[in-house]
């Protein structure tokens, strides 16, 4: 992954420490905060960056500021695909929520 966002090794570990150890466990929020997180996603500016990235990374077009951006993009998409599945099994879990 390094390689191919031209970052250093420790930076890409240092990101990816930073992600995992910021965030409280779904299982300790509140009802509340469990359903709102099950219906959070990328803002459509966030979300127009990475469809822009992306393309151009089709195209071969991306440079290593634009790979690190692409990259960090993907990590906050991931993520937050993660967090809201994750919130999404605890609601119903809870019976706050129906199954899908």
């Amino acid at each position: 992954m390094a390689a191919q966002t031209h970052r250093s090794v420790e930076d890409v570990l240092a990101a990816r420490l930073e992600s995992v150890t910021v965030e409280r466990p779904v299982e300790g929020l509140s009802d509340e905060e469990v359903l709102a997180l099950a219906e959070l996603g990328l803002t459509g500016e966030q979300d127009a960056r990475l469809s822009e990235l992306l393309e151009r990374n089709r195209k071969g077009a991306l440079d290593a500021d634009g790979w690190h951006e692409l990259d960090e993009m993907m990590r906050l998409y991931e993520r937050g695909l993660l967090r809201k599945s994750q919130a999404l099994k605890v609601a119903v879990q809870r019976g706050s929520r129906d199954p899908l």
